[in-house]
């Protein structure tokens, strides 16, 4: 499923890149990433060039919004209407 390995591949992303100290499968598909992991702006530089370098996607200035990085959830749909999934 594709979906599944989306959101797979962005919790290792957020893992990895934000240096955070949890495990990927210990992020709730769902749960409010700002508040719950404390990501700060920073972050989401740095997880938005990770997404970039994994997928080959480029954010245009209007797509970046807050809301996008809700949740693993929110991520990986944007991830895969990105890249036409």
């Amino acid at each position: 499923m594709a979906a599944e390995s989306t959101r797979s591949e962005i919790k290792n992303l957020l893992v990895e890149r934000l240096f955070l100290r949890v495990k990927p499968d210990e992020i709730p598909d769902d749960a409010p990433l700002l508040e719950t992991l404390g990501i700060d702006s920073v972050a989401l530089f740095e997880l938005v060039v990770g997404l970039e370098d994994v997928y080959g996607i480029t954010f245009e200035e209007e797509e970046f919004k807050l809301s996008l990085f809700k949740d693993v959830n929110s991520i990986a749909d944007f991830v895969e209407g990105k890249m036409g999934a």
